[in-house]
């Protein structure tokens, strides 16, 4: 399979001498990072009339019910930033020997097999790729300075899908979780140099590139209203579709067609302050989620010294699950280990977050009865 439209079917093109021929075409200008091809064992799975699903065979059934939600994120995405103009949106799976997170290869994306948990929590994988399809496909950054452009972008716009296949709410837990990271990105970095959006190629900070990036958009989007900056990013994207794009180029745009000269707005965004400076501009947005503070409560009961029994778990998506594992002090007697262990039942769990979260744990305490998990 390749990132391209298939010519050839599922199944290739006998060729006189025994071989096949599979034949690829892409109409579409890219950037040669957007070429991909993978050979092996794979099967296919239709999750709609213009998408569908690649794995190993063993995998596809449950991966085609993972990723089932696609087309309804493809008319999300369409609805707000226009027309899909790469045709199919297939997806290839990878194998557990491959968990490469994901990657928006034109018409195949590459997804870590990692998102299989079978309650659909990590779809936002799915969208995040997807939305590169207009933010980083269609108008691409033009150097690596400016991979906010992107990424940012994407993060942006695959939230907006999540509200809209999802509800607010789950958007909600993604934004919070991802203020969650950019803070821990801007202390790591003691707010320094490589937390500027444009800066020196792959200098910056953790994912301050996603994070950062997507904060500044939705700052702007609750600065000048949603309906107006929707217009305005829908606009963006079609008068530069297939074209790479600069920050300066962006900022010269952004003031042209939305900011219109009005100075007092100028001054509300600080537009150059969140590009070209470090740290955190005074006027970011912080969403909160109000599922990520009741799973704080239960975690703040367990810090406390409460029973491992007292948390209730039923229903948990793996993003409840890490936030709660992974606020857990690194410190564990090997007793609290144990009760932890058999009454979230984490060494049994199928989900491959929280298993490394738990390992993680476990590592750092020497619990040896973790190991044969």
């Amino acid at each position: 399979v390749m990132s391209g439209e298939r010519l050839s079917g599922e199944k290739g093109r006998a060729t006189a001498n025994g071989n096949r021929v599979y034949e690829f075409r892409m109409n579409n200008p890219v950037p040669p990072y957007l070429i991909a091809l993978a050979v092996g064992d794979l099967a296919f799975k239709a999750t709609g009339k213009r998408s569908g699903v690649w794995s190993e065979p063993s995998m596809l059934d449950a991966a085609a019910y993972e990723v089932g939600d696609v087309e309804k994120m493809i008319d999300a995405a369409q609805a707000l930033y226009g027309p899909y103009r790469w045709g199919r949106y297939d997806m290839l799976v990878l194998p557990p020997s491959f968990p490469f997170g994901g990657m928006e290869n034109p018409t195949l994306t590459f997804l870590t097999p990692t998102i299989i948990t079978g309650d659909r929590s990590n779809t936002d994988v799915v969208a995040h790729e997807l939305a590169h399809s207009w933010s980083g496909n269609l108008v691409t950054n033009a150097t690596w300075s400016d991979s906010w452009l992107n990424e940012g972008f994407t993060t942006y716009f695959e939230n907006r899908i999540m509200e809209a296949v999802y509800g607010k709410e789950r958007a909600a837990l993604y934004a919070d979780l991802d203020w969650d990271g950019l803070q821990k990105d801007l202390k790591e970095a003691a707010n320094g140099p490589t937390t500027r959006l444009h800066g020196d190629p792959g200098a910056t900070a953790g994912q301050l590139d996603y994070f950062k990036g997507s904060t500044m958009l939705r700052t702007i989007e609750r600065t000048v209203g949603r309906k107006r900056f929707d217009a305005y990013m829908r606009s963006y994207f079609d008068r530069h579709a297939f074209q790479p794009q600069t920050s300066a180029g962006f900022l010269a745009d952004i003031r042209k067609r939305l900011i219109r000269g009005d100075k007092a707005l100028e001054a509300r965004l600080q537009l150059d302050r969140w590009v070209y400076q470090p740290g955190l501009p005074s006027n970011a947005v912080h969403v909160t989620s109000a599922t990520l503070a009741k799973v704080d409560a239960q975690l703040a009961a367990v810090k406390a010294g409460g029973p491992v029994s007292a948390v209730k778990t039923a229903g948990w998506s793996t993003q409840q699950w890490l936030r709660f594992l992974n606020g857990l002090p690194r410190q564990q007697m090997p007793e609290r280990l144990k009760e932890l262990d058999e009454g979230l039942g984490l060494s049994e769990s199928t989900n491959a977050y929280v298993r490394s979260a738990w390992a993680e744990l476990a590592i750092a305490n020497r619990y040896e009865p973790a190991l044969p998990s």
